[in-house]
């Protein structure tokens, strides 16, 4: 397992450099550019536009500019953002935390929730429930995120209101109450609450649906009978025979799911103002701040392949058949 693992990380070296080549090709290509800002400025004169350009190292060729950018970031400095100069690390620094409270809290209401309605469902298939439950996934899948997001604020920040001080029920964006400083865990809960539905709400119908279909894949096989025929109680026979082998699929999916909630809870942290790593990224693709862009895109594509291996590694322990040499 350990030479699989070191084997499969050392192969993920040329694939990110292969995708960084991509990426900075594909952001250089881009319409606009960060000059674009200042090119509808009155007081910007040609010659400030080339200085400035030459500041910014944008008038070299572009394997040039990709040479020193890999230099650099090998050596530690991703560089500085071109809109609000601070290095690019301290700007993803800032907002990592803010992502992950609300990827944190987002995964557990979901796998809280759809784990045990997958099961449940498996169990009583073609009830009146298996039949309600799936229904709601389905239709938790089809409803566009953003939507969904724009009913609750609608709903529960502009409708409902709270019956002892008339303010709206929920707050609808921001991280905490205005006028508060510090970390306030209740204060910072309550805002919670509307972004993680969304996003937690976008995640239950797949995770239900996957949790169902392995279940009853699983409940079907000879060794699942050979357990029931021993006299094992029922939910011994579900929880610790049945659910470990059905969790294979549920891990693929949701190890896959992670990385791409870290780069883009994009929806989400947009209309809810919440300032994490998704809503970073919305504007530096706005301002085409190219060495922003990089280093989301690059830690992004780093923890897809990290989160596959993690996934694998998972499944051999699972499923002791599974085998890595």
């Amino acid at each position: 397992m350990t030479q699989y693992i070191i084997r499969r990380l050392l192969g993920a070296i040329p694939l990110l450099l292969v995708i960084s080549v991509i990426v900075f090709i594909m952001i250089q290509l881009t319409p606009g550019g960060p000059m674009a800002a200042f090119e509808e400025n009155p007081n910007m004169t040609p010659e400030d536009m080339a200085r400035l350009e030459e500041q910014l190292g944008l008038n070299r060729p572009i394997h040039v500019k990709y040479y020193h950018w890999l230099m650099k970031m090998l050596q530690g400095n991703w560089g500085y953002s071109m809109t609000t100069k601070r290095p690019v690390l301290q700007e993803i620094g800032d907002r990592l935390p803010n992502t992950l409270q609300l990827m944190i809290a987002a995964y557990i209401v979901a796998l809280s929730v759809a784990i045990p309605i997958g099961i449940i469902s498996a169990i009583k298939q073609y009830t009146l429930f298996d039949h309600i439950m799936t229904t709601l996934a389905f239709i938790g899948q089809a409803i566009p995120i953003f939507w969904f997001g724009l009913i609750l604020i609608i709903v529960f920040n502009v409708w409902l209101k709270n019956p002892t001080t008339g303010k709206p029920l929920f707050p609808g964006g921001g991280m905490q109450t205005y006028g508060l400083t510090g970390f306030h865990l209740m204060d910072r809960l309550y805002h919670l609450i509307l972004p993680v539905t969304m996003l937690s709400m976008f995640l239950m119908g797949s995770y239900t649906r996957y949790t169902r279909s392995s279940m009853l894949d699983v409940i079907r096989l000879d060794y699942i009978r050979t357990a029931r025929s021993k006299g094992l109680k029922e939910r011994s026979v579900i929880l610790h025979h049945a659910l470990k082998n059905a969790a294979i699929p549920i891990v693929t999916i949701v190890a896959l799911d992670l990385p791409g909630l870290f780069g883009g809870a994009l929806f989400t942290e947009t209309i809810f103002s919440w300032p994490g790593i998704g809503r970073l990224f919305f504007r530096a693709a706005q301002r085409v701040d190219y060495p922003l862009l990089m280093a989301i895109v690059l830690i992004n594509a780093t923890l897809i392949i990290l989160f596959n291996l993690l996934a694998d590694v998972l499944y051999a322990y699972l499923d002791p058949r599974i085998k890595y040499s």
